[in-house]
């Protein structure tokens, strides 16, 4: 075997076993923070309220699916939540001037991936710190969709627009489908395509990458493109459950997309991560704030508490990365 093949399958293997570990244990938590809730109230454990999480929670996984593959391959991008606002803005006032509701939401979804393709040349082709580029275009379309809208909610009230955020297929909410569908296709993006195992070797070692002849500025062009995708997307599933398009509505949603990615096991350096611990992440986050809300606790200190499980979370990345530099 090559050199550079070796190279490729180290970067490919040693992160494949830190996910599955990071999975189980959170999969354990998950069962004991599900355990304790039903402790403490009995409207916890029904099927509703498992629908009711997953449901509200499909918008930021959505998001959450697609960053995990950017942060695995070594970037971030902080406009997603921005992208969200403004496409759904873009639905409700094409459609407020006399557009079909299918064709607003198809110009909304090519916004989302034009802020990919501009945060793309950005960091690919200027040379910008995806932190910073991603966190300059989160401003730049934040405040288009204030621009846009006054700062007031536009009324989105069509019944077949709304099937997309309140509709079921076979007594499933669509919502969770959406949300496992982009799960499912980068589970199987990852795992199972050339591709896949580019994006660990992008985050792993960048310099190791390029000399195994992969194009690093194409792989993350990519990743950024279906993270404006994904962001328009989340955007307009949370325009058709609220029936409009609220500019204020999904103002620091990144704070919860970045803290399940994390809290999910997947590495703030690049290289190692899993989509089904970002999933994990998602439902433990969401049940996290159902059950405070169940319980009556006040907002305040539900912000505390998913403020402490972050940094928890960040903690445990960096004790874990310094154990495989040991």
């Amino acid at each position: 075997m090559s050199e550079q093949s070796s190279t490729s399958l180290w970067v490919e293997r040693k992160p494949s076993r830190i996910r599955w570990s990071a999975v189980l244990g959170l999969l354990v938590f998950y069962v004991v923070l599900c355990i304790v809730f039903s402790i403490l109230s009995p409207f916890f454990l029904t099927l509703r309220n498992f629908s009711n999480i997953a449901s509200n929670m499909a918008y930021i996984g959505i998001m959450a699916a697609v960053q995990t593959a950017l942060i695995i391959g070594g970037v971030m991008d902080l406009s997603m939540g921005a992208s969200a606002q403004l496409a759904g803005v873009l639905v409700g006032i094409l459609y407020g001037k006399g557009w079909n509701i299918w064709v607003a939401v198809l110009f909304a979804l090519l916004i989302g991936l034009t802020i990919g393709a501009a945060n793309a040349v950005s960091v690919t082709r200027i040379g910008i710190n995806s932190f910073i580029a991603t966190l300059g275009m989160l401003n730049v379309a934040e405040g288009i969709a204030l621009v846009l809208t006054g700062g007031l909610t536009v009324s989105i009230l069509v019944p077949q627009f709304q099937f997309i955020g309140m509709g079921a297929v076979l007594g499933i909410p669509f919502p969770i489908i959406l949300m496992a569908s982009f799960f499912i296709v980068f589970y199987l993006l990852l795992a199972f395509t050339p591709f896949g195992r580019t994006v660990y070797a992008v985050g792993g070692n960048p310099v190791a990458s390029k000399l195994c002849g992969i194009n690093n500025a194409r792989v993350l062009t990519v990743l950024f493109i279906l993270s404006g995708l994904a962001g328009a997307t989340s955007g307009i599933l949370v325009a058709s459950m609220l029936g409009a398009a609220a500019p204020a509505a999904l103002s620091g949603t990144i704070l919860t997309v970045i803290a399940s990615v994390i809290l999910g096991g997947t590495s703030l350096s690049g290289g190692s991560g899993s989509v089904w611990g970002t999933l994990l992440g998602v439902l433990i986050l969401g049940t996290l704030t159902n059950g405070l809300v169940i319980l009556n606790v006040s907002s305040f200190w539900q912000e505390v508490t998913q403020g402490l499980v972050l940094l928890a979370a960040v903690g445990i990345d960096q004790i874990r990365q310094r154990r495989e530099r040991a």
